[in-house]
């Protein structure tokens, strides 16, 4: 979402759907105007349906529907939405899980559905029906890694579930594991066990987006960076690096050269 975010000019309205407490660092972006909303009481500074989005048209320059998408019901209506409150200039950017994946089926069975109403498994089909709808061409398409953070002991209260004693109990170090050996078995053996799903921009972008997916993600924070960017060292008969967004470990593998 930098690649849109990074371009707008001061002052411009960014509307980040369906977020809880936010996508991402507003403190990165101090010169623009950010609108948090959500459905639950209490998520985000605005509480409504994406259904029914409670603003002017053509009111914001960009919007980021980020891990949300497949949380909301009444889908035609929220992407119908989105292009009415959308300047006609705007960006679009959304990010959403192949349900195909194991990491979404493993994610799905430890929360029993964990809120997914749409099962994304076509990137062809979703990205058609947002054009449609809100009239933006795809402009991007990026693989994205699964980081497995889900799984991590603090995300349970007051604790994990008894399916989680296959991951002994979200320990972080059984995390790790388990994302480097599904990064490897898959550029061993050309699978996708590692993968998450996808990213989609579309409308105005200024800077051409990178669509190799990005295989390294922190399983602390979720962040994901360029292979031929991260500070690799040696960890016994391993690689390994340090997240720049949070410091967490991680182990590294190279990136796979195949793009979208």
């Amino acid at each position: 979402m930098q690649a849109i975010l990074r371009h707008l000019p001061a002052g411009a309205r960014v509307l980040d759907l369906g977020c809880r407490d936010g996508s991402f660092p507003r403190t990165d972006y101090p010169g623009l105007r950010f609108t948090a909303l959500d459905r639950e009481a209490g998520a985000a500074e605005v509480q409504a349906d994406a259904a029914a989005l409670p603003f002017q048209d053509a009111a914001f320059h960009a919007v980021i529907a980020n891990h949300s998408l497949e949380h909301m019901e009444a889908l035609d209506a929220v992407l119908s939405e989105m292009g009415r409150v959308l300047r006609p200039d705007g960006s679009i950017y959304v990010s959403v899980p192949d349900a195909s994946t194991f990491s979404d089926r493993l994610y799905r069975w430890i929360y029993h559905g964990g809120g997914h109403v749409n099962l994304f498994r076509n990137p062809a089909e979703l990205t058609g029906r947002i054009t449609s709808a809100t009239g933006l061409p795809l402009r991007a398409t990026r693989v994205l890694h699964a980081s497995f953070l889900y799984l991590e002991r603090r995300h349970f209260r007051p604790r994990p579930p008894r399916r989680m004693w296959l991951f002994a109990n979200g320990d972080g170090r059984v995390i790790l594991a388990l994302s480097f050996l599904l990064r490897t078995v898959d550029r061993l053996a050309s699978t996708r066990l590692s993968v998450y799903g996808w990213a989609f921009w579309f409308g105005n972008l200024r800077e051409p987006v990178d669509t190799l997916a990005w295989t390294n993600v922190c399983v602390h924070c979720g962040s994901g960076t360029p292979a031929e960017l991260l500070p690799v060292r040696r960890r016994f008969l391993l690689r390994s690096y340090d997240c720049a967004s949070c410091g967490a470990s991680n182990l590294y593998t190279p990136d796979r050269p195949e793009r979208t």
